[in-house]
């Protein structure tokens, strides 16, 4: 992204690993804002689960680029004011929260033909909006301009946890040692993949929520943001 839409819109990037409450956090937050939330993992998601329900090995780079031509992901508003994720014209945003969905998704974020992909459809979003954005590579990578940049991070134990309680919530419960091997697991592909791996950005402020209750880091996170935006 250039410089251009600094002075007309703001973008606040949420980058951290699997679990960290980004996208709970980030969604509550534009509502209080009035800004448009953008949760570029279900983005990922929607090209990780075309490639579980197709038979395609999310490892296998040529197979994963060959099927993108043949697809059409389109995030939209629904009247209930949440995005959903729309694959070739169908909603599948309950299906791409599969828990099989996540290691398919982390798979083929790791192609940087998957990511130049999405990268024009986020920007252009942060180009026409006040957005907050979360992912692995916002601020790094996708919008490196940023006003706010903030990395958010939990303790492995702490994101399993919550995992843990948001799948029961969900009907599809896991024992808590698998998801925390998931995630320890997830945590790793994504800071070594070699295209935009997870990193936290130079200008980005650090915000550990391991100890925090969701009001006490929504409440750091708005705190962040207001300094930010108002300096």
């Amino acid at each position: 992204m250039t410089g251009e839409n600094t002075m007309q819109t703001i973008s606040i990037a949420i980058d951290g690993p699997s679990g960290a409450g980004k996208s709970t956090l980030a969604r509550s937050i534009a509502a209080k804002l009035g800004y448009l939330y953008v949760d570029t993992g279900a983005i990922y998601r929607t090209i990780g689960y075309h490639a579980f329900y197709s038979g395609i090995d999310p490892k296998d780079e040529a197979a994963v680029s060959a099927a993108l031509p043949e697809l059409h992901v389109e995030l939209i508003y629904g009247e209930d004011g949440l995005q959903h994720m729309f694959l070739n014209g169908q909603d599948v945003t309950k299906e791409i929260r599969l828990p099989e969905v996540s290691m398919y998704a982390s798979a083929v974020s790791a192609h940087p033909a998957v990511r130049s992909y999405l990268l024009e459809m986020q920007r252009g979003l942060a180009r026409t909006h006040n957005v907050i954005m979360d992912g692995r590579d916002i601020g790094t990578v996708v919008l490196p301009d940023a006003q706010v940049k903030v990395f958010l991070t939990a303790s492995p134990e702490a994101r399993a946890q919550r995992r843990m309680l948001e799948l029961e919530q969900r009907g599809t419960p896991q024992p808590f040692e698998q998801i925390l091997k998931d995630i320890q697991e997830r945590d790793w592909n994504d800071s070594h993949r070699a295209t935009a791996p997870l990193r936290q950005a130079e200008d980005a402020v650090l915000l550990d929520t391991t100890e925090l209750t969701f009001q006490e880091s929504e409440a750091a996170l708005l705190d962040i943001i207001r300094k930010r935006t108002e300096a």
